[in-house]
């Protein structure tokens, strides 16, 4: 039996933010999903996923935050760290977890509340209601998404009254609330139209100075855009992992070439 080739990747010499180690493996039930991950992430970069659908890039971004601890028959073996510290650590509180790690979704999901309620939500369920720290939050997180010019006068309106593009920068605003280290995103421009793509891709830009970014996306010219590092996965394998140039520009697997050129995915 032949060995399988090693995963080419260029991930040395610099300290990983987060780090996922020792052959991760995931499973939902019976069915092996990932396989032998071994993966470092810089702080404070964007690090794309990218890959054929079902190829494991969603489930390996939601082991991140230990989202997929909410599904039944769920396992892993390998560990996660941010930090340096295990996600799996039992004495780590799962909501402590998360208030460090902001989550943005395929589809923009805004609370059915005004603007402002959307933004604080996460603060009043901690207890914090003090009036000019939240005004503070709301102002300083919407800055952060772009959008405090837009929606500065009708903060008390509904978040549904927002278009698409707003809608989804107001889930990054409130992903952002809590002054999180960590952005996750899974396909955050899907259901975008080009401009409001552009916009959500320049703030991305903006983001990565202060937090450390992993999104998945299925648009290769939206990795080249907006990522510094690209992962590329196939059935549940880390196939390569390098600066986003050397991906598209000049990989070392012939399958990574395959799918990047659009030969196959």
């Amino acid at each position: 039996m032949s060995k399988e080739p090693k995963v080419q990747t260029a991930e040395d010499g610099f300290d990983p933010f987060i780090h996922i180690k020792d052959d991760y493996n995931f499973w939902y039930g019976p069915t092996q999903v990932l396989f032998d991950l071994n993966l470092k992430i810089p702080r404070k970069q964007v690090t794309a996923f990218i890959g054929p659908s079902g190829c494991g890039k969603s489930t390996l971004l939601r082991s991140i935050n230990r989202m997929n601890d909410l599904i039944e028959g769920i396992r892993h073996s390998g560990d996660i760290t941010i930090g340096g510290q295990s996600i799996y650590d039992p004495t780590l509180e799962v909501i402590s977890l998360r208030k460090r790690i902001g989550m943005v979704f395929q589809k923009y999901n805004p609370f059915p509340k005004s603007i402002y309620e959307n933004i604080v939500y996460s603060l009043r369920i901690a207890g914090r209601n003090r009036r000019s720290e939240l005004d503070q939050v709301v102002e300083q997180s919407l800055r952060g998404a772009a959008l405090w010019e837009e929606v500065k006068d009708r903060l008390n309106e509904s978040a549904l009254s927002l278009s698409g593009g707003q809608m989804q920068r107001l889930c990054i605003a409130r992903a952002i609330a809590n002054n999180p280290e960590v952005l996750l995103m899974d396909e955050p421009c899907s259901a975008l139209d080009p401009i409001a793509t552009g916009k959500v891709e320049e703030l991305i830009h903006e983001l990565k100075k202060d937090y450390t970014i992993v999104i998945v996306t299925h648009n290769m010219q939206q990795a080249t855009r907006i990522s510094d590092r690209t992962a590329f996965f196939y059935l549940g394998k880390l196939i390569e992992f390098n600066d986003t140039e050397t991906i598209f520009m000049n990989p070392s697997n012939p399958q990574t070439e395959a799918y990047v050129s659009g030969r196959f995915g």
